[in-house]
């Protein structure tokens, strides 16, 4: 089953193209040094966009949305008086959410998050809209059987409330299988020197002590749409084999990595760990060898031991100069009191395998 499970997550990942639209609205109360709301929104994980009650201004945060304010020139000043709306129906929305639990003061957050994913090779759409509160599932929509969900039994008065408001039913319908399609569509067209690009990573092979798994690590790839396994002979390996998460970067791209067990008994150079990104062609390859491996272990060299020997000699030889001098002067009656040899610690820096 696991080998089945990793077929099908490789060919979606070599394939499919699928494009989102995500936003995050957070209002919170009790947070120190945190806008008591925020509004971010993302397409395909990237942030474009961010307004906040302390800025109160819709803000891009992608130079390609430069694009669209030229086509649209009312674009953040509509999406700003917009978002200031938003702002107090959610101040008001996170009272009344605390009055339902019984809740004061302290610290409570709550949030909703929003959008849609569009299939840019079959035109399947998909839409979501769900809500949170502390951490946890409050409310969220689905959009096949057009009903709410409520996990949460406070939540049930508002689930009947908006099942029964047709009016919000068709508008929520409409929006997530034709306005937000639509929109996603505009901003992968606006961006698509950005968002449609594609970076390899650079591949390295790593392994903190011999006993350990040896572990490929991809990073500073772009789309996240990738896939890393560990092939031996040709043939792709899932015994032994721990597939990470794909995790973001700080600047866009991706990092992921496989860990492999192998004991230090084996063929090393049959093994090689492969890296596929979708709409790229070629694999990326690199091949098990254990003098390419970075490892955090200590490395004995020769020329180690070259300082200790050194200082050991010559302590010897001040150790012998010493006594022969002695001996000179007690046959020459010296009253003079003997130097004493200090011997001095060499200390050696070892420096880890970066």
């Amino acid at each position: 089953m696991r080998k089945v499970i990793f077929l099908l997550c490789l060919c979606h990942a070599a394939s499919a193209v699928i494009h989102s639209m995500k936003y995050f609205y957070t209002a919170s109360t009790g947070v120190p040094n945190f806008p008591e709301f925020v509004i971010v929104g993302l397409v395909d994980e990237v942030v474009i966009v961010h307004y906040d009650s302390n800025t109160r201004r819709a803000e891009p945060k992608q130079d390609w949305m430069n694009n669209v304010t030229e086509d649209d020139p009312q674009y953040l000043e509509r999406n700003t008086e917009r978002s200031k709306g938003h702002q107090q129906v959610f101040k008001v929305s996170i009272d009344n959410v605390k009055q339902r639990f019984n809740q004061t003061g302290d610290v409570h957050i709550f949030q909703n998050m929003y959008g849609c994913e569009w299939d840019d090779e079959t035109g399947d759409v998909k839409g979501y809209d769900q809500y949170g509160y502390d951490g946890e599932d409050f409310i969220s929509f689905d959009l096949e059987t057009e009903t709410w969900v409520a996990p949460k039994q406070r939540a049930v008065i508002t689930k009947h409330k908006w099942d029964n408001n047709k009016a919000l039913m068709a508008q929520k319908k409409h929006y997530y299988t034709q306005i937000c399609p639509e929109w996603l569509k505009k901003y992968v067209n606006y961006g698509r020197s950005v968002l449609l690009r594609t970076e390899l990573p650079s591949v390295s092979l790593l392994q903190k002590t011999p006993s350990s798994p040896v572990s490929c690590h991809a990073t500073g790839f772009y789309p996240d749409r990738a896939a890393l396994s560990w092939r031996k002979d040709g043939e792709d390996l899932h015994e032994d084999v721990d597939l990470g998460e794909i995790l973001p970067n700080h600047d866009g791209t991706f990092q992921m990595s496989a860990d492999l067990k192998l004991s230090s008994a084996e063929d090393w150079t049959s093994y090689a760990c492969v890296f596929q990104l979708s709409g790229v062609e070629d694999d990326l390859v690199t091949k098990l060898d254990k003098a390419v491996i970075r490892t955090n272990r200590e490395k004995e060299k020769p020329t180690d031991m070259t300082v200790p020997i050194i200082a050991a000699v010559v302590v010897l030889a001040l150790v012998l100069i010493a006594v022969i001098g002695v001996v000179i002067y007690k046959k020459r009656n010296a009253k003079r009191p003997p130097s004493p040899v200090n011997n001095a610690e060499v200390l050696e820096e070892l420096n880890p395998g970066s």
